[in-house]
């Protein structure tokens, strides 16, 4: 997972919308070291340009990126984040990807509890005290996380944790 994840990272910077008017949930294949990989992703925020991304690497894993808020990070560093939509809330422990200035988190599987309020309706709010807020529209998330539980496992070989 460690060395596909850059991978992928990278090949979203060159893939994802740039304005908030674009802003809706996609899933797609994505190129990866290992072949491809579905991902799905939104943009959201203020200016459009924070991302919430979802990827399966034997389980399912979520990233942020900040956007404009994150540009002064340091390594090594992991913070705790609220994600909020209606009336459910819960927070979960990001640590960043140095590399490509993301925070990420490996979930649970298919069951994860915030898998199940990103496939909610309205909005999600993630929030953190250090960085701020960014609201994602969650119509269309349903379908598209479905597509990348879908296909989580197939690209592994079948390898179990």
């Amino acid at each position: 997972m460690t060395r596909a994840l850059p991978t992928l990272i990278l090949a979203l910077l060159t893939t994802l919308p740039a304005h908030a008017a674009s802003c809706s949930w996609s899933a797609k294949m994505e190129e990866d070291e290992g072949g491809s990989v579905m991902m799905a992703s939104v943009c959201g925020g203020p200016k459009g340009d924070a991302h919430l991304m979802l990827a399966c690497f034997g389980k399912p894993v979520l990233s942020y990126d900040l956007g404009a808020a994150g540009a002064q990070l340091e390594p090594g560093i992991s913070g705790s984040f609220s994600f909020k939509a209606g009336d459910k809330s819960l927070t979960k422990k990001l640590e960043l990807e140095a590399m490509y200035n993301y925070f990420t988190v490996e979930l649970s599987g298919p069951a994860d509890p915030l898998l199940s309020l990103l496939r909610g309706k309205g909005e999600v709010t993630v929030s953190a005290d250090k960085y701020g807020a960014a609201s994602f529209p969650l119509k269309g998330s349903g379908a598209a996380i479905g597509k990348v539980l879908a296909a989580c496992g197939k690209a592994s070989g079948g390898e179990a944790d």
